[in-house]
């Protein structure tokens, strides 16, 4: 296809960027959201309590399967030599394909394991325990790979075809361009259908491409263009990695997760069979969306491993360490690190327990409390292993290998720091994240009020509209003054922790009145008001995670804690209300500044210095020191055509 021909992507404004974002979305609602009900004043705890379980059928296949993957991750996989040559071993794949790890999510009946969200993320706790680069390839595959769009939106057909494959292959997803990021709407990679209409040719370059580098199937986003026969648009295509055509130029390094395939993969004239569109022309952004409301869920199961290990490695260093006579976890300064360390580890799984169980229940729409737990566990999982380098001292700015060197215990407190860091971006960073949860908890305002803020609107539409606006207020306002969390009694079958979730139901109805003032006083320049959206969303994160954390406490002093893949795990019984009691106090302290800061901060004069900085005021400050940048263009030119250099893609045999 020659340049004259294709789109010009490359220039969209931004009306025309948030209509793309805006098709893309879920529009409706057809099952309840305890995320939703939250933003709007509505704590609806039944939804979330008692908690969600697994029937002893599914509980037991699954335990049985953890049992085996944490024996091989034990005996099998030597994460130094993964984060020293920078490569996951051939050997350890193969044993995890041979294990079924490759396939967890696969139904049986296409040869995969079958298991549900909780023991998946289980699984992923244990592989990413011993290496998040190997979780990273693990659950890159099966949450955004082609397995599960495939399970969501492919006929039987596809499913039959590529679904059997999915259990013992890896797949990659292909969305990320040098050039577009969280902006679908300057995707540049096409999709031509040929005269007959039989196959597809794409063209472009993908960007980090996770498993890309190894990947033997991957589903690519490209745009189609629109024409009389084709309704055009970004549309999803599940594409052989070794087609002609497809080269993967390099292959990324990393802060982090040194051992994740991840590459730069160009497409030149590829021809994709028709039969390999999923969905409909146009369908892919909102595949792609749908696929996350779950796939995002395996950040959150890799940051609770981080979090559950980081808690032995504090109690146990803390306890061995003597500073001034005392070990230092007597310490007032370290016994805080210690305690939010713990208190936050405890939420991390409670928040990821409840997350994938309300998935797997199925009874739920659960988009806001997967955004919400992929938000708030990969912000809380980089403080904890920062404040475990911190308690560590030089010894946690040392790497692993060196302190075996010099004869102590090779703890690798930096390794976790540097592979935690990513979580903060994949996925949606947390700037996106806060946009995207933000959109959703305000998307009743924006249904019954978008004429009046629209400025495209006639004035009998805007007049309709604020009638309309005026008697969902009249409704809705009334029940923000007063509720369950004002009666002393409520929740009193949770004990000491009552008080929490009425605090909890107080402050869901003072968000969701702030959200009211918000759109009131800056009607539709709300949405770039986003330091103020951005603390919304950190409160309902907090809130989210203060419930998960209060039904998971009061199950675990019931009934102990389930055994984990078959290790002898002890009962907490009333120490879990005690370890809830103590994050829930650390999360409200952290709620109040969040609700302090919706109305008292510098966000506007932060935003007029930035442009200043932008425009050149104040350069004067970058003087006296050397830029050590390798030189080259901020960003790379992707322009199509055949490629240039060696293909570095590989197969795991």
């Amino acid at each position: 296809m020659t340049q004259q021909n294709r789109p010009d992507t490359g220039r969209v404004d931004e009306r025309t960027a948030r209509k793309v974002a805006e098709e893309a979305r879920e529009a409706e609602w057809r099952l309840p959201s305890f995320g939703k009900q939250l933003f709007l004043g509505d704590f609806r705890l039944d939804l979330i309590h008692p908690h969600p379980r697994p029937d002893a059928a599914t509980r037991d296949k699954g335990e049985e399967f953890l049992a085996r993957l944490r024996e091989f991750c034990a005996t099998k996989i030597d994460p130094f030599v993964i984060e020293r040559e920078s490569r996951i071993p051939d050997e350890v794949i193969k044993g995890l394909r041979e294990l079924g790890a490759l396939g967890m999510k696969i139904p049986e009946r296409y040869g995969g394991l079958g298991l549900g969200q909780l023991h998946y993320c289980r699984a992923l706790m244990i592989i990413g325990s011993v290496s998040p680069a190997l979780g990273a390839l693990v659950s890159a595959h099966q949450s955004i790979g082609v397995p599960q769009p495939i399970k969501l939106f492919g006929t039987d057909e596809q499913k039959d075809a590529w679904l059997p494959r999915c259990a013992n292959e890896i797949s990659a997803f292909l969305l990320t361009e040098p050039d577009v990021g969280s902006d679908p709407a300057r995707l540049r990679t096409t999709a031509v259908p040929s005269e007959d209409g039989g196959e597809y040719v794409l063209n472009g370059v993908k960007l980090w491409t996770t498993n890309g580098v190894v990947a033997d199937l991957v589903v690519v986003m490209a745009r189609v263009p629109k024409s009389d026969t084709h309704r055009g648009g970004i549309s999803a295509f599940v594409v052989e990695a070794a087609s002609p055509g497809i080269t993967v130029e390099n292959r990324n390094a990393f802060m982090g997760l040194r051992g994740i395939e991840n590459g730069v993969t160009r497409f030149h004239d590829v021809r994709v069979p028709a039969a390999n569109l999923i969905g409909k022309e146009g369908a892919g952004l909102k595949i792609a969306l749908t696929t996350l409301n779950t796939g995002r869920l395996s950040l959150p199961a890799m940051c609770a491993a981080a979090g559950k290990w980081s808690t032995k490695i504090a109690r146990e260093w803390s306890k061995e360490r003597v500073q001034w006579g005392r070990p230092v976890g007597e310490h007032e300064a370290i016994s805080k690190k210690i305690a939010f360390i713990a208190a936050t580890a405890y939420g991390l799984e409670a928040m990821l327990d409840l997350s994938s169980s309300l998935a797997d229940d199925e009874r739920n729409d659960i988009r806001i409390e997967a955004a919400l737990a992929k938000l708030w566990a990969s912000e809380m999982a980089c403080k904890i292993a920062d404040e475990l380098v911190q308690l560590r001292g030089g010894r946690g700015y040392e790497t692993a290998e060196s302190l075996a060197a010099r004869g102590e215990r090779g703890v690798p407190a930096e390794q976790v720091l540097r592979d935690l860091r990513i979580n903060r971006i994949f996925e949606g960073s947390t700037e996106i994240m806060h946009l995207l949860i933000a959109r959703e908890a305000v998307d009743a305002h924006l249904s019954v009020a978008g004429d009046i803020i629209d400025p495209d609107a006639s004035t009998g539409q805007k007049a309709k509209a604020a009638a309309k606006a005026g008697g969902f207020y009249a409704r809705w306002l009334p029940t923000l003054v007063a509720g369950s969390g004002q009666r002393p009694g409520a929740y009193a079958e949770f004990g000491p922790l009552a008080r929490h979730l009425r605090y909890v139901e107080r402050a869901s109805r003072k968000l969701a009145r702030s959200t009211f003032y918000a759109a009131g006083r800056w009607q539709g320049k709300l949405e770039y008001k986003q330091g103020f959206l951005g603390r919304m969303v950190d409160i309902g994160a907090e809130l989210y995670a203060m419930s998960a954390v209060c039904v998971r406490a009061l199950e675990d002093a019931k009934k102990g804690v389930e055994p984990l893949a078959g290790v002898d795990a002890t009962a907490p019984g009333p120490s879990a209300m005690r370890l809830a009691d103590a994050f829930c106090r650390q999360a409200r302290i952290r709620v109040e500044e969040l609700f302090d800061g919706l109305w008292r901060n510098t966000d506007d004069l932060d935003s007029r210095l930035a442009k200043q900085v932008l425009g050149g005021e104040f350069t004067w400050v970058e003087e006296g020191v050397l830029d050590m940048s390798i030189p080259g263009p901020w960003i790379a030119p992707a322009e199509p055509g055949p490629s240039a250099q060696e293909n570095v893609h590989r197969t795991v045999p």
